[in-house]
C-alpha cells in the first residue's frame, strides 16, 4: 500500500507499555505531524484521569468514551495517533482505525511489558495482585485483534524508540506497509 504522506494517518496500537506514546511522539516529530494520544485526549475532555473514569464509570463507561474519541480523531488528516491498549476491543474502533490510517502494531513480550509498567500507578487494569498474569491474559485476548488491524507489526522489546521509529519510517517510505505483515 502506498501511503499518502500528507494526509494518511499513522495509528499505533498495542498493549500498555509497548511504547506507543514514546514512539508516536518521535515519529510525529520526524514526519512534522501532530501527535495525539487518545488516552490523553479522553482525560482532557473528561477533566479527570483514566483511573477515576474507571472507578466511577467502570471499564464499559471508559470504552464508550474511548470509541467516541477515536471516531472523532481518525477523521483528522495527517496525524500520528497513539491508542490505548484496549482500543481494539470494540469492532467499531477496529473499523475506524483501519479505514482512516496505516495501523502499526507495536508488539512486546509480557516480560518487557511488565518491566516497563512495573512502577505505573495510572494503569487501572494492572492494579492487581498479579500484574504478570493480568498482562498475559490481556495480551492473549488482544493479540489477534492487534494483528487483525495491523498494516505493519514492529517488535519493540529491548529496542530504543529511535530504532523503532527508523524501522517504521523505512517501511512507510518504501511503501512496504502491507496489512498483516511486518
Amino acid at each position: 500500500m502506498r501511503m499518502n504522506h500528507t494526509t494518511r494517518n499513522i495509528i499505533l496500537v498495542g498493549p500498555m507499555g509497548a511504547g506507543k506514546t514514546t514512539v508516536g511522539r518521535l515519529l510525529a516529530r520526524s514526519l512534522d505531524r501532530p501527535f495525539i494520544d487518545s488516552d490523553h485526549e479522553i482525560e482532557q475532555r473528561a477533566g479527570v484521569n483514566i483511573p477515576l473514569i474507571f472507578e466511577i464509570e467502570g471499564e464499559e463507561g471508559f470504552r464508550r468514551r474511548e470509541a467516541a474519541v477515536i471516531a472523532e480523531l481518525v477523521e483528522q488528516e495527517g496525524i500520528v495517533l497513539a491508542t490505548g491498549g484496549g482500543a481494539v476491543l470494540r469492532a467499531e474502533n477496529r473499523t475506524n482505525l483501519s479505514r482512516h490510517g496505516c495501523v502499526i502494531y507495536l508488539h512486546a513480550t509480557v516480560d518487557h511489558l511488565l518491566e516497563r509498567t512495573a512502577r505505573c500507578t495510572h494503569r487501572p487494569l494492572l492494579q492487581t495482585a498479579d500484574p504478570r498474569q493480568r498482562l498475559t491474559t490481556l495480551l492473549t485476548e488482544r493479540e489477534p485483534l492487534y494483528r487483525e488491524v495491523a498494516d505493519l507489526i514492529v517488535t519493540t522489546d529491548s529496542r530504543p524508540a529511535r530504532q523503532v521509529v527508523r524501522q517504521i519510517l523505512n517501511h512507510l517510505q518504501n511503501g512496504q506497509a502491507q496489512r498483516g505483515n511486518g
